[in-house]
């Protein structure tokens, strides 16, 4: 009789795949256990077991499974229930939600390995000078790696030679799959046993330990015992008793002390003291609030101004649900929110706060998915990012998902392109937990939903302790350059208000929306725009790097001292970046500290947690940044926020351009007057706009109004849900035709909107030209019906020859 498993591989295929094991193997697996498993030629990867059975698959023969790594599961049930929703709703594959759902270290290391064939004969004349070389080094060596080969041979393509050399039978490869997690471990030191007496210890200080400095190492080791009863850290040792490495080897060789290494998680929470803090009376209405509502509906939308202490309200149902011996998720929207909000749950909750983002290393994230599996009850908040909600959770009961309406949620690339708020929603509802959205400006699509009842809203109107919201000043600076009241990008009313502030000891944050000096370098002669080799757009320039650079494929090039078209040195800057604001401010406020926050300062693990660090100490009295810094940071002495140009973000192509613009300047804005009234200072050509009369008078509720009347009569969610295909190609042409034929064909079998094919604003991004189709689902079509056209389509599009090499990116709600 043979039994067989279905597993999931690692790559982008439509289907799972059938296996053979052995009834010894069948009996043992169980589903979410690990497996290496051969595909194609000579390839193995890291396969998830989901399924067991006794079928046979009817296309192909099955292979065997070539080993099992996992007595136990890695992944559990529920969450392959999600990555399945996940899969099947944004029309992705399995694999790629398994790729992206766990740690890279899960999908162990394939190493290609290559040894000689002993059963052929090798005729040394024949080889060339690069054979004979690794002929010669095989059999000083038996095996070799690829990357031994590279060295040896001091060049990386190898591959075709390698293959060469199996082809003529001289060598034969196979591929070695290796665990790449590797534990970290921590020395300590401890007294052998025999010298625990006290006549021992006597002679162990008068006669062994000879020279003071070992004297003082010993006095030093006593001292500390009582606090370090299961051993002291080596570097804890020797940094308190000041002496060298040297002195405790040489205890270490006589035998007095002795060393053992212990494991240890690389993620370690600081010990903190918990701050006793009173919800006030708004709040604790607005509590009892949602726990009413909990009762009837399992996701509350919480719509709490900027500063009305959402955290606090967050940090109460936590408290609640840990008396229920529950796990909680709490989702933000960027690695920037994680810093101080960790800080404060450490502060009230101690040990029991896990943090999972894409900044923490391979090795940190392989262990918080451990330790939620092996301990549980260790780990009962989860601080994440959108990527927290694929962790194995085991016993969930709460869900907060902070500052909702941010589109860092939305995942792009690569696939699946999943939304990590809405993902949360269907997390929440497997485990039947409390789901709890917060914001200052909800998105329009949860709003509507607490309209429609799929939701309840609680709203908290009020600032902590009655704090007015920050008073918004409007600047014309189109009247402002007419009156010569303008420096460089800043008006005089601004540069009034921030020393103003600044001297009243109070720190100032300035926001500006695109990094880098200057999107657009131009020349003055002939009007030369340098452009990226492998994308239709302009060079951004970065002054301190003195380079130019494409913020779409990284390509870079160094600042060209004059124009490389017509020769001429007449070139100059066009519109500014975070970069040119900080130069500005620098030459403004020359007795002040400064510092920038964007995508470029904050590359290093824990540079924007430094930064964030001293400001919070007040080292630092202004901070330029981008969108970073409009996203929940609590400051309290921040006075003043400028915004330089509030129509950047208006007039953006894209239907969320005015929704998104109210929700960014309101946050930001939220950043002022934490503890008494701030200012906002706002830019602007246009102060009559809608929009900006919107967000002057914080004015949510017509900004909504506005928006659905327009979404309605042009066919966009919440009453219409987009799916959007995007085709690349290295041949403009082919992409033309590729993206004809599936428009022509979506016609045929669906009746509803169809816009496209057209070409995007940037039409060549990395060599590969676009162009995108929009499909418009109305409210009342299927869209699991929509989706199967889809994907028949899309089958029939790969069946043709010359569309074969096209690539098609789907994006379902891709806003």
């Amino acid at each position: 009789m043979s039994y067989f498993v279905d597993v999931i591989v690692p790559l982008s295929l439509p289907n799972i795949f059938t296996y053979s094991v052995l009834l010894e193997e069948f009996q043992q697996l169980q589903i979410g256990c690990r497996v290496i498993v051969p595909f194609g030629k000579s390839k193995y990867y890291t396969a998830i077991v989901v399924n067991k059975h006794q079928n046979p698959p009817v296309l192909y023969q099955a292979k065997n499974v070539y080993e099992i790594i996992d007595k136990t599961p890695k992944i559990t049930l529920k969450q392959l229930e999600l990555w399945q929703f996940v899969a099947d709703y944004y029309l992705s594959n399995l694999g790629e939600v398994y790729s992206t759902a766990v740690p890279s270290l899960f999908i162990l290391e394939n190493e290609t390995i290559v040894y000689l064939n002993i059963d052929k004969t090798v005729d040394i004349s024949q080889l060339t000078d690069e054979e004979f070389v690794i002929y010669e080094a095989l059999e000083l060596q038996p095996i070799l790696k690829i990357h031994e080969i590279q060295a040896i041979l001091g060049k990386n393509r190898v591959y075709p030679l390698i293959e060469k050399m199996s082809e003529k039978g001289i060598v034969r490869l196979y591929e070695e799959t290796e665990e790449k997690y590797k534990p970290k471990t921590e020395k300590y030191v401890v007294l052998p046993a025999h010298f625990q007496s006290d006549d021992a210890l006597r002679n162990l200080i008068d006669e062994v330990a000879r020279t003071e400095k070992q004297k003082k190492l010993l006095f030093t080791y006593f001292q500390m015992v009582p606090a370090f009863p299961k051993g002291i850290l080596v570097k804890d040792l020797l940094e308190k008793a000041e002496v060298s490495q040297a002195v405790f080897k040489n205890l270490v060789e006589k035998g007095i002390f002795e060393i053992s290494e212990q494991s240890v998680y690389r993620v370690q929470m600081e010990d903190a003291y918990a701050n006793e803090y009173q919800l006030s009376t708004e709040q604790q209405t607005a509590l009892n609030e949602i726990e009413t509502q909990f009762r009837e509906k399992d996701t509350v939308l919480l719509h709490g101004i900027t500063g009305s202490g959402k955290t606090e309200i967050y940090f109460q149902l936590i408290e609640n649900a840990l008396k229920n011996n529950q796990q909680i998720l709490f989702l933000v929207p960027e690695i920037t929110l994680t810093t101080q909000l960790v800080q404060r749950l450490n502060q009230q909750f101690r040990k029991e706060v896990m943090v999972y983002h894409s900044k923490y290393s391979p090795n940190e994230r392989y262990e918080v998915w451990m330790r939620m599996l092996e301990k549980p009850m260790e780990s009962k908040i989860i601080i994440g990012t959108r990527s927290s909600v694929f962790l194995p959770f085991t016993d969930l009961g709460l869900v907060i998902v902070d500052e909702e309406h941010d589109t860092s949620y939305k995942q792009h690339d690569p696939a699946p392109r999943y939304h990590a708020r809405d993902m949360a929603v269907v997390l929440a509802k497997s485990f039947k937990a409390k789901l709890l959205m917060g914001s200052a400006t909800p998105s329009i699509e949860s709003y509507y939903n607490c309209l429609l009842g799929k939701y309840r809203k609680v709203m908290l109107n009020k600032r902590y302790n009655d704090v007015p919201l920050p008073k918004m000043h409007l600047i014309d600076i189109k009247e402002a350059y007419k009156q010569k009241a303008m420096v460089g990008h800043f008006s005089t009313e601004l540069i009034d208000a921030i020393n103003q502030t600044l001297s009243e000891g109070k720190q100032v944050v300035i926001y500006q929306n695109r990094r880098g000096f200057s999107p657009v370098l131009e020349c003055g002669t002939c009007g030369y725009v340098p452009q990226c080799t492998q994308c239709d757009v302009s060079l951004t320039y970065y002054k301190s790097q003195h380079k130019l650079k494409c913020h779409y494929c990284g390509f870079s090039m160094a600042y060209p001292k004059n124009c490389m078209v017509c020769k001429t040195v007449d070139i100059s800057t066009k519109g500014v970046g975070t970069e040119q604001i900080e130069e500005e401010m620098l030459k403004l406020f020359p007795q002040y500290s400064i510092a920038r926050i964007d995508q470029d300062t904050t590359k290093r693990k824990y540079a924007l947690a430094e930064i964030i660090e001293k400001y919070k100490n007040g080292a630092i009295d202004i901070i330029v940044g981008t969108q970073m810094i409009t996203k929940g940071l609590d400051f309290d002495n921040v006075g003043l926020v400028g915004v330089l140009n509030v129509d950047n973000s208006l007039y953006f192509p894209d239907f969320r351009a005015h929704e998104r613009a109210f929700q960014t300047i309101v946050q930001v804005a939220g950043r002022a007057g934490r503890k008494q009234q701030g200012k906002v200072y706002l830019q602007t050509y246009n102060p009559f706009h809608n929009v900006v009369q919107q967000i002057v008078n914080y004015d949510y509720e017509q900004m909504f109004k506005e928006q659905m009347f327009d979404r309605h009569n042009f066919h966009y969610p919440p009453y219409f849900r987009l799916i959007h295909l995007q085709f690349r190609h290295v041949d403009f042409q082919r992409v033309k035709e590729a993206s004809q034929w599936m428009v022509e064909h979506l016609k045929q079998k669906l009746q509803i909107p169809i816009l496209g094919p057209e070409e995007p604003t940037i039409n060549r991004i990395k060599n590969l030209y676009l162009r995108n189709v929009m499909i418009k689902v109305p409210a009342n079509a299927s869209l699991l019906d929509t989706k199967k056209h889809i994907q028949r389509s899309l089958q029939s599009f790969e069946n043709i020859s010359q569309f074969k090499s096209v690539r098609v990116v789907i994006n379902v709600d891709f806003y």
